[in-house]
């Protein structure tokens, strides 16, 4: 289908393919990987024609159609159903001319050539498929211009999907789609009957719905067969093998040039040092460096603050129209790690509005700790972010007093270098902007941080980078991702937002992929109730792990509020507090301790049920 024989391309006087080289055969559906700025959406454009390499060639079966997602569907008065029928141009072609046509030969040729592209299914194939992408009927019957860019973009992904290409280009095609729409779209990636190539970073979708791996390194191209976790790992064997031979080789010529130097000088022992010299000479050295590492992401530890952080008792919240969330009656621990589950345009966003304080509740009450401090990460980051300045003046801004060489230091800390460190924000790349935002909210060392979709432009090393970074982060993460492999990794809480409430989710990521796939109909993509079946031994102990993760943490709380109370014990027996000259130390200790004592109560209260669930589960 697709042969790339020792291209080679420069884009703005940067080398991005060096003699590359793949292949690519009929029916692969193959994930694109590599760092981000690496060239992965130029490769794209190089198969699609739109430039031409300096050397080498790119070449694409003859005759095979090539599709690739536009920057958005049109904005216009056509339904979202007509515009992606559109996309068929054969199809639309073939009706058009069927309309008019009298010769009895064509006629009879139009209808067998609509029956060979299965013409008659074709409204059902296109409804299935934007019902997949979170478009239920009546959304389907609206015009493509009352819709905002980022859904007119599932539009058009919807569209190449329908239209079938024989070559299927989708870059980054996760990143407008929410955990649904992903997973309807790795089942359909899986079953592409033609070529698909798909760049992403969500490490799901590599293992999920590809079976081989394009990697774009250091100007080459390496296919491996395979998901993304065996791509991964035969890189580290490679990695580790040719580690060990460059070591190897190091040590071998260490050892030959000191028997040189040793004995250069002796007449007994000239000939054989300019023997060993020549060997010396004639060892070409192993041409291999790993990747530099990304650069880590970093979240102080803030102080420790008695739970909660905050309280919800019955809020609602909306902008000024009815209520999008009713009567939410939750509560967030400092140790919290909850994901945030649920459909686009359900209210995941507007919570976590509500709870950063960006958005008041319209009734009910939101008790936070005064002293807390929270960070939050914007999905759209210029709305966080000030058009035309650098991110130096960014960060001056929140730390005024400190010289310009402490702020250059605290971004070269989060990636970001001096080399665009001075650039406006609207320059930055969307990593780039993600890596400052993250350096922004975390200047304080909030108590809670926030993050609504912080992976959508990053690549698999930053991603796991940030995982790493949160685990490490010892204060509460509520977390907004359509990339499960981060929710796991960094959640052990999960609260599905749906039908205007927020309510805890008994079940882990897998059991949420089932539900969403078990509630998808191919048609409509209205929810079903699936059947109750006997559940085995293994579903059973699959069942009971997030209960039981949920008593550990309640046990675990208890445990950490008891050490607090201890700590704060221990202090107050001590005989030089009432000899200090501030009386207001004890009140201080004494306040705090209050506050424990309440929040160990609660705690315990917590545990107990969380114990009585699991207990009640197993007795079933």
């Amino acid at each position: 289908m697709l042969t790339i024989a020792d291209m080679s391309f420069t884009l703005a006087g940067r080398r991005l393919f060096h003699a590359a080289s793949a292949r690519v055969p009929d029916g692969a559906r193959v994930g694109v990987v590599g760092r981000n700025g690496a060239g992965k959406s130029t490769l794209f454009r190089l198969i699609e024609g739109a430039c031409e390499p300096e050397q080498g060639a790119v070449t694409v079966r003859a005759g095979a159609r090539i599709g690739g997602v536009a920057q958005e569907a049109p904005a216009t008065r056509d339904s979202l159903l007509d515009t992606v029928l559109k996309a068929d141009v054969e199809r639309a072609a073939l009706l058009a001319e069927a309309e008019t046509a009298t010769d009895a030969h064509r006629i009879a040729d139009i209808q067998t050539r609509l029956a060979d592209i299965d013409a008659h299914s074709a409204e059902a194939r296109a409804a299935a498929i934007l019902s997949g992408l979170g478009f239920d009927a009546a959304a389907q019957a609206r015009a493509c211009a009352e819709f905002s860019g980022g859904w007119r973009m599932r539009v058009a992904l919807a569209a190449v999907l329908f239209a079938r290409p024989d070559l299927l280009l989708l870059d980054e095609p996760t990143n407008y789609l929410d955990l649904e729409g992903t997973v309807w779209l790795e089942t359909f990636l899986a079953r592409y009957p033609a070529t698909a190539l798909v760049i992403s970073h969500d490490r799901g979708l590599l293992n999920r719905a590809v079976d081989a791996i394009l990697a774009l390194e250091g100007g080459r191209l390496t296919l491996t067969s395979g998901n993304f976790d065996t791509f991964d790992r035969l890189r580290r064997e490679r990695a580790a093998q040719m580690q060990a031979a460059v070591a190897k080789q190091a040590a071998e010529r260490a050892h030959i040039q000191k028997f040189v130097d040793r004995f250069r000088a002796k007449a007994s022992k000239a000939k054989q040092a300019q023997s060993r010299l020549k060997m010396l000479e004639r060892m070409t050295p192993i041409a291999w460096s790993a990747e530099a590492p990304v650069a880590p992401f970093r979240f102080p530890a803030p102080e420790e603050l008695a739970p909660p952080l905050m309280a919800l008792d019955g809020a609602s919240v909306g902008y000024g129209g009815p209520p999008i969330l009713r009567n939410l009656s939750l509560r967030i621990d400092p140790d919290d790690r909850i994901a945030l589950l649920g459909a686009n345009g359900q209210g995941k966003s507007t919570f976590a509005k509500l709870i950063s304080g960006r958005l008041a509740p319209s009734s009910g009450t939101v008790s936070r700790s005064s002293k807390m401090r929270i960070g939050f990460f914007a999905q759209h980051q210029l709305d966080e972010l000030t058009e035309g300045e650098t991110p130096i003046q960014h960060i001056q801004r929140l730390k005024p007093d400190e010289k310009p060489a402490q702020l250059r230091a605290r971004l070269g800390a989060a990636g970001i270098g001096a080399d665009i460190a001075a650039n406006p924000v609207e320059t930055l790349s969307g990593g780039q902007k993600a890596r400052l935002l993250m350096a922004l909210m975390t200047l304080d060392a909030p108590h809670m941080v926030i993050l609504d979709e912080p992976t959508n432009h990053l690549d698999m090393e930053s991603r796991e980078a940030l995982a790493l970074a949160l685990n490490d982060y010892p204060g509460a993460v509520i977390l907004i991702s359509h990339d499960p492999y981060l929710v796991e990794a960094v959640a052990d809480r999960l609260w599905l937002v749906k039908d205007g409430a927020v309510r805890p989710f008994e079940g882990d990521m897998d059991d949420y992929r089932a539900l969403l796939l078990g509630d998808r109909s191919g048609s409509g993509g209205a929810a079903r109730p699936a059947a109750k079946p006997k559940r085995t031994a293994a579903e059973k102990r699959r069942a009971l792990a997030p209960l039981k993760a949920e008593a550990a943490a309640c046990e675990d709380r208890v445990r950490a509020l008891e050490a607090m109370k201890a700590k704060i014990d221990a202090r107050l027996a001590d005989p030089a507090l009432y000899t200090d000259a501030d009386p207001a130390r004890f009140e201080t200790l004494q306040i705090k301790r209050a506050e424990i004592v309440d929040g160990l109560a609660r705690a315990e209260d917590l545990w107990l049920a969380a114990q009585e669930r699991l207990e009640a589960a197993e007795a079933e």
